[in-house]
């Protein structure tokens, strides 16, 4: 038990640079205790002692604004920075060196049964503002960006953006074909497309004409 609560407070101290302190961690960091109050919760839960399960995780929300089911299975160094408005489901499941942001979700989409929630691996980052749904895995070192809705898998080592997510990046390169800087200008198309369109009937009058 001392060794995981060492574990969790230098996992905030290494991500967090305005950390000064174990005490400010231990006393006045929602993530940290959000956490701290999960595993409580999660112990009752997985030995079916499920009302008071409920009642700890309805206490973390209470005191800290982050709702994580005490069935959710979360690993070691789990790190919620800021974390006003995170929800986390019942069968989510976090790997190890995991860190997220505020207003993320993971969530299920209402058409599932079973394992309705996303499955995390290990060293996973999601932006804040980010809503992953569904029974599906984030691979091992991959980073969700703000703001994105993830609806399907992403693979290890990758970088996945938008909404709905797709990936940017991988083992660190592009694999993506945008191109910021040579997009089509839509207005310019149509305006040539119309163009084209005006110069067909010009020619069907004149050929009337004749």
């Amino acid at each position: 038990m001392f060794d995981r609560l060492k574990e969790d407070l230098q996992c905030v101290k290494d991500r967090d640079p305005a950390a000064r302190s174990s005490l400010e961690i231990m006393l006045l960091y929602p993530g940290y205790k959000a956490v701290r109050m999960h595993r409580k919760a999660n112990y009752f839960y997985r030995h079916k002692m499920y009302f008071l399960a409920r009642a700890i995780s309805q206490r973390a929300v209470r005191k800290t604004g982050i709702e994580i089911h005490p069935g959710a299975t979360i690993g070691r160094r789990f790190f919620i920075d800021h974390g006003t408005g995170v929800v986390i489901g019942e069968t989510t499941e976090i790997g190890d060196d995991c860190t997220i942001y505020q207003g993320v979700t993971l969530g299920g989409t209402g058409k599932d049964h079973g394992k309705r929630h996303p499955t995390l691996g290990n060293n996973v980052l999601v932006g804040a503002g980010a809503k992953v749904l569904g029974p599906f895995k984030i691979g091992d070192n991959s980073n969700v960006a703000a703001g994105s809705v993830v609806l399907s898998a992403i693979p290890e080592n990758s970088t996945a953006v938008g909404s709905p997510a797709r990936v940017v990046k991988r083992n660190g390169k592009r694999v993506d074909r945008l191109d910021h800087i040579h997009t089509p200008d839509p207005l310019s198309q149509e305006i040539c497309r119309l163009n084209a369109e005006i110069d067909k009937l010009k020619k069907k009058i004149k050929e009337m004409e004749e």
